[in-house]
């Protein structure tokens, strides 16, 4: 069953993270009338239209219950990852970015769990940095909207456990 949201919900796109449901409206697309979603991706201010037949597809979900926060952090403080250190950066990047397109906040702990490691035998590649700094943007957004404390909290504690 897909989600439903309504104006005001808070919801999480895959790779652009979480969002306000700024409205439902009508609108034509390739002829034909359409639900859409309004979006407002909150760390940018960008707006996304989904149609409201295609959550699902495009992986809209909920925002993660707050008992699952703690799961979250299981992953994180998981010391033997998968950072594959024989891959050449490249196939790694690529492995790493369609674990961040599922939009699984499970998914991208890995991610950031995995490049922190990995940070610590060797200098990440340009791109291996920026996507650490994705996967950490979009954890630290979602779980400081799913526990209702502020950024700087949520960034406190992931220092905590990489360091």
């Amino acid at each position: 069953m897909q989600p439903s949201f309504k104006t005001g919900d808070r919801a999480v796109y895959p790779a652009h993270g979480v969002g306000e449901v700024e409205g439902i409206e009508s609108r034509e697309i390739l002829g034909q009338k359409q639900q859409v979603y309004v979006l407002r991706i909150l760390d940018n201010g960008m707006k996304i239209m989904i149609p409201t037949d295609k959550v699902e597809s495009v992986g809209l979900r909920e925002v993660i219950p707050k008992n699952k926060v703690k799961d979250v952090y299981k992953i994180l403080r998981k010391k033997n990852g998968n950072a594959s250190r024989s891959q050449t950066w490249n196939r790694r990047y690529r492995e790493y970015m369609e674990k961040i397109k599922t939009g699984s906040i499970f998914d991208i702990a890995e991610v950031l769990r995995d490049l922190y490691l990995l940070k610590f035998d060797k200098d990440l590649s340009f791109g291996e940095r920026k996507m650490l700094d994705t996967a950490r943007t979009l954890l630290i957004k979602e779980i400081s909207v799913a526990r209702n404390v502020k950024e700087k909290v949520v960034e406190k504690e992931l220092e905590k456990i990489f360091n």
